[in-house]
């Protein structure tokens, strides 16, 4: 049809509808996609449900009076210490986030705040690679370098000042929170125009003495634990708790940095630009204004690195000198046996894991705790990012 006036053709709803052609390529990419999306998760499913059925059988038969206080982890004789594959867990991820915490941030801060655009092109990509590495090849080098040339030469007293170190740096930072938290509620009455509840300030202070004493108890427990370990401590030459610790360390050093770094680089530049106006200098500015601004992403990276930690298997398999069974241990100095590498030296070299009745079932029974353990870390990391995100 044409437009008299005009001598144009004018448009009708034929000229508007889809080509029988792009409908049918249309839904042919969205069934694609659906049919893929159900994949993933059936998949998912399916391993949910291995893992569980398997799991429900060592639940339903062991005797859990047995799962607690026994001389170790020897599932091949139907001993199942639950506690001597747990507390070696908490100890090597400990050892890990200790070394990859500081040395990921560190790196953090430098790429975003100090480190120029043609030294961050070359020197982020390298650390980087650091995340290429295969985890047999650290765990290797933690056996045959860390553990005799580090773990087995620093010494006790090295050891137990770094430890100290880090404990009292802790409860430093969280006076230090728990002040700038108060300073705040000051601020924001002022800004307000009412005076802060008597109240109020008085439960800030209790909350931040019972934080301090609470902080100074663990502190002194962690000294009592130290003495205890280091009064018996023998240099280890083989593999053991710390050397895999390191290994593990190292392995997460990446993830913290690149996680922290693209968190800061996500902070805009007008909060660097008031601080320096201000005349903050780059680490004042570097921590006390794109740390705290950028802490929800920082949160995140250092959950995401512990639950990387606690998942990892070859470095803790190959450096936490045990077998397949190992002692109750409390010290990172002997060797042990996290979760992971319990299911991975108990399952290894064999088709089928032959011992007592459920000694099949109880690497699926790890299995279910491991996976439970890395859920909760998710959830709680997805809450406290959701609580301390700022939007720009």
């Amino acid at each position: 049809m044409t437009d008299a006036s005009t001598g144009l053709q004018a448009i009708t709803a034929s000229h508007l509808q889809i080509s029988p052609l792009r409908r049918l390529r249309e839904m042919v990419v969205r069934h694609t996609l659906l049919v893929a999306v159900l994949v993933s998760v059936m998949v998912s499913a399916l391993i949910l449900w291995s893992l569980l059925s398997e799991a429900w059988d060592f639940i339903v038969h062991v005797v859990w009076s047995d799962t607690w206080g026994q001389l170790g982890w020897f599932p091949r004789r139907g001993i199942y210490d639950i506690p001597t594959i747990l507390i070696p867990t908490f100890i090597v991820t400990l050892i890990a986030m200790i070394v990859a915490g500081p040395l990921g941030l560190g790196a953090a801060i430098y790429l975003s705040e100090y480190a120029g655009s043609r030294v961050r092109s070359w020197i982020k990509p390298i650390l980087e690679i650091l995340a290429g590495i295969p985890s047999v090849v650290l765990g290797f080098f933690a056996l045959t370098w860390i553990a005799p040339n580090l773990v087995a030469r620093i010494g006790k007293n090295v050891f137990l000042i770094i430890g100290l170190a880090i404990l009292a740096a802790y409860v430093v930072v969280a006076a230090r929170i728990a002040t700038t938290q108060l300073k705040k509620l000051k601020s924001r009455a002022t800004d307000r125009e009412f005076t802060v509840d008597t109240g109020m300030e008085n439960t800030t202070w209790i909350t931040l003495t019972a934080s301090l004493v609470v902080l100074t108890a663990v502190l002194a427990m962690g000294v009592v634990w130290f003495i205890d370990v280091w009064v018996d401590f023998i240099p280890a030459s083989a593999g053991s708790l710390a050397a895999a610790g390191i290994g593990v360390g190292i392995l997460t050093i990446p993830l913290v940095a690149s996680v922290s770094e693209d968190a800061m680089a996500a902070v805009p530049n007008s909060l660097r630009e008031a601080s320096a106006g201000l005349g903050a200098e780059k680490m004042t500015t570097a921590t006390n204004v794109i740390v705290p601004a950028a802490l929800s992403g920082i949160v995140a990276a250092f959950i995401v690195a512990t639950s990387r930690a606690i998942g990892e298997t070859m470095v803790v398999f190959l450096a936490g000198g045990a077998a397949d069974a190992s002692e109750f241990t409390i010290s990172p100095f002997d060797g042990g046996l996290t979760m992971t590498a319990a299911m991975a030296s108990l399952a290894s070299g064999t088709d089928n894991v032959v011992g007592e009745g459920l000694t099949f079932q109880s690497l699926y029974f790890v299995g279910l705790v491991l996976f439970l353990i890395t859920l909760g870390l998710n959830l709680v990391a997805a809450r406290f990012v959701a609580r301390l995100r700022e939007a720009y």
